[in-house]
């Protein structure tokens, strides 16, 4: 166990500030394992022209979602618009997935995704300090989408 806990932060990942401004948003979406959470998704260039060329991510690819609240009602409940999908509120969240050649050689199976790592900031740039090894051991078994939830939505 202490292995895993000495690899729960990634200070390798630096909080990209700019990449509202020069990453794509290829996605928005109501995220599914959270039922009061709201997702916008960007990448970068490199990631984009990889997936779409050749099926697969780069060195340097970089991947960010930003994690918004939903709006809630007076009593707590999720408040969705006419559309059925929720209300986005504050960003909460910003997660991002970076690949660059052999940082997936420090995990163990059950935590490798590739030479992807993750880290997670608050909007401000600072360490949100989550542990990473759950994002790590989400995206693990997901080897047939490059470890990318969102994988057919970049092609």
């Amino acid at each position: 166990m202490m292995a895993y806990t000495a690899l729960a932060q990634a200070p390798q990942i630096q909080f990209p500030a700019d990449y509202r401004t020069t990453f794509t948003n290829y996605l928005s979406l109501d995220r599914t394992q959270n039922a009061d959470q709201i997702m916008l998704l960007y990448a970068n260039d490199i990631a984009l022209k990889g997936v779409r060329e050749t099926g697969e991510f780069p060195d340097g690819s970089i991947l960010i979602g930003e994690v918004y609240k939903a709006q809630k009602d007076q009593d707590g409940k999720v408040i969705e618009s006419q559309l059925g999908r929720r209300v986005r509120g504050p960003l909460a969240l910003v997660a991002v997935m970076e690949k660059q050649k052999g940082w997936g050689q420090q995990f163990p199976a059950g935590l490798k995704n590739g030479d992807w790592d993750f880290a997670v900031f608050k909007p401000d740039g600072t360490d949100a300090k989550k542990d990473l090894n759950a994002c790590r051991a989400c995206h693990a078994p997901l080897t047939d989408l490059r470890h990318v939830f969102s994988y057919e939505h970049l092609k």
